[in-house]
């Protein structure tokens, strides 16, 4: 194996994260690539790819003798998915918060978490309060680095497609250009830009917390 930094991935089978495996496949910095899914992991392929079936109840054992630099989250669900507000909240908060605690234990420096615009703690919309908490949670772990992405809707080919997010990717290059000001924060972004986003958060020299909405990923990704 050359020389490079090594990646964690969870969420790798979803919108984000499908394109976040095929750029560090193809990223030279890249060395290792540990993919934990819950399910198969269908179209890539590379020597520095590994998939671990993983139960995300036991994550200390799936990442037993792995070591990285990076981390990167991109793991999510919806409630509509999930069947249940406490379901919902149990991916969405807890595996991810388990997953940054076994990322640190592996050695890893930098945590790249996908969020949502308007994540807040003391929100009364439970959505973003678990999305709030979550970020809360994983900064606690205590990473050299914490970047938290919080796109609005994500542009992007679904398996599964929610009406609302097809509603909003259809309208979405009038709807970005009426969002000035503070409202670009809340614009429509591509899942493959927010991947970008990611590495190139990854690639910076930037220590401590970041929050990236909308302009900040479009220059993080440099498109």
């Amino acid at each position: 194996m050359t020389e490079g930094r090594r990646a964690l991935v969870a969420g790798a089978t979803g919108l984000v994260g499908g394109h976040l495996i095929r750029q560090l496949i193809d990223d030279a910095a890249c060395s290792q690539i540990v993919a934990l899914t819950r399910r198969p992991l269908d179209g890539f392929s590379s020597p520095k790819l590994d998939v671990v079936d993983t139960n995300f109840d036991a994550l200390e054992s799936a990442l037993q003798g792995v070591a990285a630099e990076d981390a990167y989250c991109a793991l999510g669900t919806t409630i509509k998915t999930a069947g249940s507000q406490a379901a919902f909240r149990k991916v969405d908060h807890d595996y991810i918060v388990a997953f940054a605690r076994a990322a640190k234990a592996a050695g890893a420096k930098r945590f790249m978490l996908v969020s949502a615009i308007g994540a807040d703690p003391a929100s009364s919309i439970f959505y973003s309060r678990v999305k709030g908490e979550t970020g809360r949670d994983v900064e606690a772990a205590g990473f050299e680095t914490l970047h938290i992405f919080r796109p609005g809707v994500l542009l992007g080919a679904r398996a599964d497609r929610r009406l609302l997010e097809q509603i909003g990717m259809e309208l979405s290059p009038f709807l970005n250009a009426l969002m000035l000001g503070p409202a670009r924060a809340y614009r429509a972004v591509a899942a493959e830009t927010v991947a970008k986003a990611m590495r190139g958060a990854a690639a910076s020299n930037l220590t401590g917390r970041h929050i990236h909405t909308y302009d900040a990923m479009i220059r993080l990704a440099g498109v």
